[in-house]
């Protein structure tokens, strides 16, 4: 007897629900030996077919080790789990469900810690569309590039401008993360408990041809951006 060919579909919730009803428009009854709680389940008629029931995550795991013939998953878990997934699997169609509610919450709190020339002549991230505001604060001073030893205090004073608390999180961004990541550590240890460092920053790594904005960072995202 050959091994059975596997179908994956996922395991609760009205992804379950959407997928049994899609097998069942197309005459085949998936069902469960054991009943809602049991994990493995057939399809009537199809003896040598046996249903896995997983979540969307391990649908692409299996399908990704060869222990899945067929999975029913989200097309980004897929990419997210199979490498060269579109050498590797094949995706047969869109089945018109499972989208998920996206919601975007932009923190209050933004410091820009480049110098003054950047945000002049290269530009500072816009979240004006988002009710947001991106202050600026040197860590290394223009044009000398010594330390900012107010920056500290200058932060604290913006950020409480901004109604932001300590216990807020609060973003820095530089021009590629590392200027922003010191940063971070330094409001840290001053006592704000989410700082994080924005990485890549607003131009990011150089590209092959030595320039920036290009590899990585907000301007290669094409986020929203404008003049000092």
């Amino acid at each position: 007897m050959s091994a059975p060919f596997v179908l994956a579909v996922p395991s609760k919730g009205r992804l379950q629900e959407n997928t049994e009803a899609f097998f069942a428009r197309a005459g085949l009854k998936l069902s469960k030996a054991g009943g809602a709680r049991d994990y493995r389940g057939t399809i009537a008629g199809l003896d040598n077919v046996e249903v896995a029931y997983l979540s969307a995550s391990e649908i692409a795991s299996q399908l990704s080790r060869g222990l899945a013939h067929l999975g029913v998953t989200g097309e980004d878990l897929v990419r997210e789990n199979i490498a060269d997934a579109d050498r590797r699997v094949s995706l047969i169609d869109g089945l018109g469900f499972g989208y998920a509610d996206v919601v975007v919450a932009v923190p209050q709190a933004w410091i820009d810690v480049r110098t003054m020339a950047e945000w002049n002549f290269v530009g500072v991230p816009d979240l004006v569309s988002a009710g947001r505001r991106v202050h600026c604060v040197e860590w290394q001073m223009f044009p000398s590039g010594q330390p900012n030893p107010g920056f500290v205090e200058q932060a604290k004073q913006a950020l409480a401008a901004a109604g932001a608390a300590a216990s807020d999180p609060v973003l820095l961004i530089c021009r590629s993360g590392a200027r922003s990541r010191a940063a971070a550590i330094a409001l840290t240890d001053a006592g704000f408990e989410k700082a994080f460092n924005v990485a890549g920053g607003f131009e990011g790594d150089l590209d092959g041809e030595g320039h920036r904005g290009n590899r990585n960072g907000w301007k290669a995202a094409n986020l929203p951006w404008r003049q000092g």
